[in-house]
């Protein structure tokens, strides 16, 4: 927050009625001093009740069974075809084949493959002109 909306805040705070605190006071606390914490800590140390801080300050030890069970995979299939069954809603089955035939296709995947095209038969020589080869290179009558 900015300095100024903060001020602002105090302000509106002053007018509403909970005005500023006398001096050396502050609103929630007892009289009594603050206690360090390393008192307690002490203790637990000297008791062995520490929990073994061999990590980085801080940094909060997990436990391997407890990830393996969080990034263990689910599967949805018996919920899923639960919700499957107790639908009621059925999709008219034009609308169905609309959707599947848009869809179709859009893939390389999913298109057949091409047959090759057949070439057609046809020559540029006919019939006579064989005659007339056959007549020249073997010499036949």
């Amino acid at each position: 927050m900015s300095a100024a909306l903060l001020r602002k805040g105090l302000e509106l705070l002053e007018k509403t009625g909970r005005g500023a605190d006398p001096p050396g006071r502050r609103a929630g606390l007892s009289g009594r001093p603050k206690r360090s914490g390393k008192a307690p800590r002490r203790r637990k140390v000297a008791l062995g009740l520490d929990g073994g801080n061999a990590t980085v300050k801080g940094r909060v030890t997990k436990s391997a069974i407890d990830e393996y069970r969080k990034n263990k995979a689910v599967n949805h299939l018996k919920k899923n075809l639960q919700y499957m069954m107790n639908t009621r809603f059925v999709a008219n089955k034009a609308i169905t084949q609309q959707v599947l035939t848009h869809n179709q296709g859009r893939k390389s995947k999913d298109r057949p493959p091409e047959k090759p095209k057949k070439k057609s038969e046809s020559t540029v020589f006919t019939e006579e002109d064989f005659q007339k080869f056959e007549k020249e290179y073997f010499g036949k009558a």
